[in-house]
């Protein structure tokens, strides 16, 4: 039974160090200390949450239709992977402002949104 790379400690939580990589194929096997990838030590929520983001082209329109949430709670998930990846947020930068202003425009929500939004 294979399974995926944990990239946190089960009984702790704290960060884990591979040791051991072996090839299915060949049989190789190299020993040394090897750390996890920053998306192996995202919470199983977060890795759900980057795959629907991915397989929807980062679109949080379609975001908000698959997972059944609104626009500002697809953005809150998407900061706190973003800070989960280590990232800083950058808070609402010229291209969210846009993606309220296109909305406004396409008439998926009201001014009064388009003004909470634009003040978040």
């Amino acid at each position: 039974m294979k399974r995926e790379v944990m990239g946190q400690c089960p009984i702790c939580s704290g960060p884990v160090e591979i040791t051991e990589i072996s090839c299915n194929l060949c049989k190789s096997t190299i020993k040394g200390h090897f750390k996890p990838c920053k998306f192996c030590t995202l919470s199983q929520e977060h890795k759900d949450f980057a795959e629907i983001f991915i397989k929807n082209r980062g679109n949080i329109k379609e975001m908000e239709r698959e997972l059944g949430i609104s626009y500002p709670t697809v953005k809150s998930k998407l900061d706190s992977l973003i800070s989960a990846l280590g990232y800083k947020n950058q808070g609402a930068g010229s291209s969210d402002k846009k993606e309220v202003l296109e909305r406004l425009y396409r008439g998926e929500i009201t001014s009064e949104e388009a003004v909470r939004l634009l003040n978040e």
